[in-house]
């Protein structure tokens, strides 16, 4: 079976839930509605849909939602599913695989050597992060992974007919399970949500090493030792920027989960290892006695050597010669331990630098240096951190316990303090500091850490575009002072740039540009300054967020920054997309790798002063026209009629509020609130607009040389197709009905949309999604059948804005519109 007969199969076995369950009237209801949805994709009958829709009951559209959002998870099943079949069945070497990477580097003259040089010196971090726009219930994720399971049996012979059975047995299950969360998630339940993914990226962790075992083989001819540059690290239960729930106890739980989980990984790999390490030494079994006292030592969690045991069993079973008992029957277990540990992931903590800095205050009062550091100047505050950093003494007297607002700050280190104690220096990762604008506000953690005895490292955050502009001025300033090159010795400078804030704050091609310059002025700062570096990618799964193919990312970074490897943020959506099968995972990892490999190995070079040139006029136009659109004085009130964002807010898909404190206005609303309701009314505006503007600037000459040769540029417009091909006027003209029709910001953007299509076509030399076809036919299988959530959720929010109490009275069909569109488009936040 191919995927249009699983899809086929999906919507018939849905098709009979919904006749036993709700009854042939609606079952003729939505094939009903089905129907004309596809006569009005032709230009016909969209009037007659439009008074249907208008007529229906509260009860029906909501199970119209409902009936469309649930074929949505059943097509996604099915494209995942067929993701699979066509990796497992792809022969030879594949495209962007760790052998690919190293057939490319030896033909750019790469030695085994230097290859194995490079890899060593490389870490590829994956970060999960609790910005989830995967609104899906754990029980309704868990059905859908029962479906899942069951596809590749359903063109079996002999297993077709128990596999159709257990596929409708879920299908009932879920139509009559809530799929929206009666309460907001805990920061627990976030936790968990993300660690679920980690059992399935350890079974694809043991292929990818043997991947690059066998590469050195078939590509230099000779073994390696090199092991993958694999990391991951979490900001669920660390995260404190702006969710009062992230509470000193709210980490420690986590850092106690994550130690309970990584428990469980690690005996039954033990355990499979000891069933399979069954030779026998004169009667001792000797590798299952090693195996044994280790299983025992995790079990009670006692601290124990867990590498040092394991690489010395690996060296006895090679003098041995257990080679291959050493290569498929150890190699699980030893990848596993070297990338999870006892620690599982690195816990980062991210605070926002205004706390910071009040905590740091209060410190200062208290001890008698300064009355009012936080209303010095930046070169007083400097000469006050400075003296302090110099000093032994900490600030707050010994035994006292401190007050509330200095607790919150440094409760989190004490805990991370802790964990390290207990399992190792990789229970914790990284200190962000959000809205990081000056050296003072990267100083003052180092401070709050003094207090509980403990060294952190600080990892600045730039997220504005004017952050990013003096990105390197405030790396120079910093990493000039010996106070804070005595705290980070030889450790790497890591530098986090944030896409989300700044596309908020500049729209989309300023932002990438902005990343760009800051990243390639930065690294020269560390580079001068004889420091190691690394960079840290804040990317959501929407292009508005910096989303889009990891490795497209990472061949787009500027030639030379990449120094000890990058870091990466994963969330949301794409955690289920990436990492909700092994093969699927392996295959996102393979391809992050080849990325990285290839783009670290490019050496720095200088790129033409035409195209710098032409990057930053064409930058300044496009901020110009975004900023004229964002702060016209009616921007905001179209905004909020145009698109759900109201909605929402109410929706209980995370423990953090949709705003940072404070009235509300464009600047304190997050980023993924704002990508997402351009995403619901498909006008996508942060993944294009004022890019016709740019291009045009550009000269279409140029911007064709570019696209050819610049892979930076390449991925810009690259994304930049998958948002205007994900775009759909038709379905924006419906929700301008809603209060923006006919506006002049409203004529505005759709001739905006019209003309990025123009130009981006203009360079890349064809229609949208060209060289993706496969992407292409995935968005023309969905467009006509997410149509009538988008036009229910339209007159569900025109009810609800026009009775007192509506949004009370219409919550959950909206809600469920919400999601939905979600899952049915993808990438949304």
């Amino acid at each position: 079976m191919g995927i249009r007969e699983d899809v086929n199969l999906l919507g018939r076995t849905l098709g009979q839930v919904l006749r036993e369950q709700e009854g042939e009237d609606f079952y003729n209801l939505v094939e009903e509605v089905r129907s004309l949805v596809r006569r009005a994709r032709g230009g016909e009958g969209s009037g007659e849909l439009q008074r249907l829709i208008a007529g229906l009951g509260t009860d029906d559209a909501e199970n119209l939602v409902r009936a469309f959002t649930w074929y949505f998870q059943l097509v996604n099943l099915a494209e995942e599913y067929e993701r699979v079949r066509v990796l497992s069945d792809t022969k030879g070497v594949r495209s962007q695989s760790l052998e690919k990477a190293l057939i490319e580097l030896r033909e750019r003259g790469l030695s085994a050597e230097q290859v194995e040089a490079l890899i060593a010196r490389l870490d590829l971090g994956l970060t999960f992060t609790a910005h989830p726009t995967e609104m899906r219930r754990r029980t309704v994720r868990n059905h859908l992974v029962e479906v899942a399971g069951s596809i590749p049996d359903l063109g079996h012979p002999d297993l077709t007919e128990e596999a159709t059975l257990r596929v409708a047995a879920h299908i009932e299950a879920m139509w009559s399970t809530p799929e929206l969360r009666r309460l907001k998630p805990t920061v627990q339940d976030e936790v968990k949500g993300g660690l679920s993914y980690l059992p399935v990226i350890a079974q694809a962790l043991p292929r990818l090493q043997r991947d690059l075992e066998r590469a050195f083989v078939h590509v230099y001819g000779r073994h390696s030792q090199a092991r993958l540059p694999l990391s991951f690290s979490s900001w669920m239960g660390g995260d404190r920027d702006g969710n009062p729930f992230v509470t000193p106890e709210a980490t420690r739980e986590t850092l106690d989960l994550h130690r309970e989980r990584a428990r469980e990984l690690l005996l039954a790999q033990i355990q499979q290892a000891y069933a399979d390490l069954s030779q026998d030494g004169g009667g001792e079994e000797p590798y299952r006695q090693t195996l044994r006292a280790l299983h025992n030592a995790v079990r009670d969690g006692d601290k124990v050597d867990l590498l040092g045991t394991l690489e010395a069993l690996d060296r006895r079973l090679r003098e041995d010669g257990q080679i291959r008992s050493a290569d498929q029957l150890l190699t699980p277990l030893l990848t596993v331990a070297r990338t999870f540990g006892q620690h599982l992931v690195s816990l980062d903590i991210r605070e926002h630098s205004q706390l910071t800095g009040a905590a740091v205050a209060t410190l200062l009062k208290a001890a008698g240096v300064s009355e009012n550091y936080a209303e010095l100047p930046e070169h007083s505050k400097l000469d006050v951190l400075s003296a302090e950093l110099n000093s032994r003494r900490p600030l707050w007297p010994a035994g006292e316990a401190f007050p509330d607002e200095l607790e919150r700050a440094v409760g989190p280190i004490r805990e991370v303090q802790r964990a390290v104690a207990a399992v190792g220096p990789r229970a914790f990762g990284r200190y962000i500091i959000s809205m990081s604008e000056s050296v003072s506000d990267i100083l003052e953690p180092l401070l709050l850490a003094r207090e509980v005895g403990f060294r952190i490292l600080p990892v600045p955050l730039f997220e504005t575009l004017s952050d990013l502009e003096r990105a390197p001025s405030v790396m120079w300033e910093l990493l000039a002072l010996p106070e804070y090159r005595r705290v980070l010795g030889s450790d790497v400078q890591e530098i986090m740039l944030g896409y989300s804030d700044s596309n908020k704050d500049a729209g989309f091609l300023a932002a990438n540009w902005a990343l760009h310059e800051a990243q390639r002025k930065v690294s020269a700062v560390c580079q001068q300054a004889g420091v190691p570096w690394r960079f840290f990618h804040g990317r959501g799964t929407s292009i508005g967020r910096g989303g889009g193919p990891a490795s497209r990312a990472i061949l787009g970074q500027p030639a030379g920054t990449i120094d000890a490897g990058l870091r990466i943020t994963e969330q949301g959506e794409a955690l289920a997309d990436k990492y909700s099968h092994p093969v699927l995972a392996h295959r996102n990892l393979e391809q992050a790798l080849y990325g990285l490999l290839l783009s670290a190995s490019r050496p720095p070079g200088e790129l033409p002063d035409r195209w710098t040139q032409a990057l930053t006029q064409a930058s300044n136009i496009s901020v110009q026209t975004y900023r004229a659109l964002v702060e016209d004085e009616h921007f905001l009130p179209f905004f909020e009629a145009v698109t759900p964002i109201h909605e929402i807010s109410r929706l209980n898909i995370a423990s953090r509020p949709v705003r940072r404190p404070g009235a509300p206005t464009l600047s304190n609303l997050r980023a993924i609130p704002w990508v997402m309701s351009w995403t619901q009314n498909r006008a996508n505006l942060p993944g294009w607009y004022g890019l016709p503007e740019a291009l045009e600037t550009v000269g279409l000459e140029a911007a064709q040389e570019m696209y050819r040769e610049w892979p930076f540029f390449r991925s810009v417009l690259d994304n930049a197709q998958m948002a205007l091909a994900k775009s759909d006027p038709q379905i924006f003209d419906d929700y301008l009905t809603l209060g923006g029709a006919g506006t002049e910001l409203a004529r505005r953007l759709q001739r905006a949309y019209t003309e990025a299509v123009r130009c981006v076509e203009a360079v890349i030399g064809g229609e949208l999604l060209l060289s993706e076809p496969r992407l292409k036919q995935s968005i023309a299988l969905r467009n006509p059948y997410i149509d009538p959530i988008h036009r229910i959720q339209v007159e569900l929010l025109r009810r609800a804005r026009a009775e007192e109490r509506g949004l009370d009275t219409y919550e959950r069909p909206l809600l469920l519109s919400v999601q939905g569109i979600a899952a049915g488009v993808r990438n949304t936040g």
